[in-house]
């Protein structure tokens, strides 16, 4: 069975993300309203009802903005971690709540989440790998502020990946941001840079990553020309697309095919329209 993936929305202004097969789907974050989420979705044909759980990394707003509409509304389990939900100042019902810890897996009808811990200046960040019954492998590998070890064994293990590229470096340093704010985002506890992304894409790939959607993008200090000019010379057989912060991405059809003892990693999908920021 193969896994449908989109970003709904990625950026400082919102980030979520669905993966999902025909019968169950989750979301990795919810920082968009719930009324956003829906017609986004019903845009790519999917359904609010398919969801079975949102998955929350951290407790910055642009990753828990929607939550409570959307778990209010279609009474959706939430996995969140102790302190992160300690760290929020959310109203959601105990009974849909659910703590995880650091490199537990969660089944999900066929699907498996596990997270692990990342580098990001929250209370108790996590990034997921979702996975199904056939290991079809989607990370979601965003608010990175360094590729540590388990970010970089959890790369190899994907077949397509939701991969932060948030700022031109050049951009940051001649841009109009605050000094403290430029070492925050350039420092190991703050966001992953175009070229530090690119470094781990062309260092750790393997062959059956088939799939690099480019996401959470500074809005002053990138652009999806300068990231698509950085990473295309370098795609080989990978698909690129830069995810926007305006819009969805189309739904990505991710398929895993076993030919005699050779595994080889195939998707379908129609090109992507770049949306400009």
């Amino acid at each position: 069975m193969p896994l449908h993936i989109a970003s709904i929305n990625s950026g400082s202004n919102g980030n979520c993300y669905y993966i999902g097969n025909e019968n169950e789907a989750v979301l990795i974050d919810a920082g968009i309203s719930c009324r956003e989420t829906e017609k986004r979705m019903r845009r790519l044909g999917l359904s609010m009802k398919k969801v079975k759980a949102v998955f929350i990394s951290h407790e910055h707003s642009d990753h828990i903005s929607g939550l409570e509409s959307i778990a209010g509304k279609y009474k959706t389990p939430v996995y969140i971690t102790e302190k992160t939900l300690f760290n929020c100042t959310l109203q959601i019902a105990k009974d849909q709540v659910f703590h995880f810890s650091s490199g537990e897996r969660i089944r999900i009808g066929n699907l498996t989440i596990k997270s692990f811990l990342k580098l990001h200046d929250a209370s108790d960040p996590h990034s997921f790998i979702v996975q199904d019954n056939e290991g079809v492998c989607i990370g979601v590998f965003t608010d990175i502020g360094k590729a540590c070890e388990q970010v970089v064994y959890h790369f190899k293990q994907c077949n397509a990946i939701f991969l932060e590229s948030n700022y031109d470096e050049a951009m940051l340093a001649t841009g109009n941001y605050p000094y403290f704010l430029k070492r925050r985002i350039t420092g190991d506890n703050g966001h992953l840079s175009n070229t530090d992304a690119l470094k781990l894409f062309c260092t750790h790939k393997t062959e059956k990553l088939t799939h690099l959607i480019l996401s959470h993008l500074s809005k002053n200090n990138n652009s999806p020309e300068v990231v698509e000019h950085t990473f295309m010379p370098h795609a080989g057989a990978t698909k690129i697309v830069v995810a926007s912060r305006f819009c969805e991405t189309e739904l990505y059809t991710i398929r895993r095919y076993a030919i005699t003892e050779t595994i080889t990693t195939t998707f379908s999908t129609s090109v992507t329209q770049l949306s400009m920021f």
